[in-house]
């Protein structure tokens, strides 16, 4: 499966010149934030997610990605409500078949 990528909206705080982008791949979820003279990113394993938090406003949402691993959740707001659903759909579906396949290598 490609990858996804989601841009957070440029009218939100802290996004106008460098919107936040969450990219959504069968092995791994990560945010980009790009600022002036540098770029900040988190990656974490699909395998690794212990949950998905979609905090929904008005217009845009939060989403919350916290790890098993013990590390800094990932955050990003600016999101359209439907790329947060997205966002959260794709994560289960990957950690489905992961665990599918887990399955189908045992005896």
């Amino acid at each position: 499966m490609p990858t996804e990528t989601f841009k957070a909206s440029r009218l939100t705080k802290g996004n106008f010149l460098f919107p936040t982008t969450i990219e959504v791949s069968e092995k791994a979820v990560t945010r980009r934030k790009r600022s002036w003279f540098s770029r900040d990113e988190i990656s974490v394993s699909i395998g690794k997610v212990a949950s998905v938090h979609i905090q929904t406003g008005l217009i845009w949402s939060t989403i919350l990605i916290e790890s098993s691993g013990g590390a800094d959740p990932l955050t990003s707001h600016g999101h359209s409500k439907g790329d947060a659903t997205r966002i959260k759909e794709l994560i289960e579906n990957y950690q489905a078949e992961h665990a599918n396949l887990g399955d189908e290598d045992r005896p």
